[in-house]
């Protein structure tokens, strides 16, 4: 993406990691309103903010200021599951308990299927 601008390649970093505007601007600690003036050009980008995208999204900071080398340092964060646990954080431990129960429950079944691929073949 050399020769792209900073608004391109933030949102192909938004688009690689799968978030809007405001998920992405929520993880970098910064108002959907401010982070979409950055975004459309309106507003600059401080080497604060490079920092933060940098550590939280494990971005490559050169290829955040000019275009050049990869995008992330090494493989990106997995977003589904960063959200996932969010939400589980803020469940009752009631209901906490549920979910594991059914994840467990998912994964004998998962197994049990593969198992019997495996003897299909």
């Amino acid at each position: 993406m050399a020769g792209s601008s900073l608004r391109e390649r933030l949102q192909a970093l938004r688009k690689a990691l799968d978030v809007n505007q405001k998920e992405f601007s929520k993880g970098i600690f910064l108002s959907s309103s401010f982070y979409a003036q950055i975004e459309s050009g309106t507003r600059n980008i401080n080497d604060r903010i490079y920092e933060l995208i940098s550590q939280k999204y494990n971005v490559n900071k050169d290829w955040l200021k000019t275009g050049k080398g990869e995008m992330f340092e090494s493989p990106p964060p997995n977003m589904n599951l960063e959200q996932i646990m969010a939400i589980y954080e803020e469940l009752n431990p009631l209901f906490k308990k549920y979910i594991t129960l059914q994840m467990k429950q998912l994964l004998e079944v998962q197994k049990e299927e593969e198992k019997q691929k495996g003897n299909k073949s």
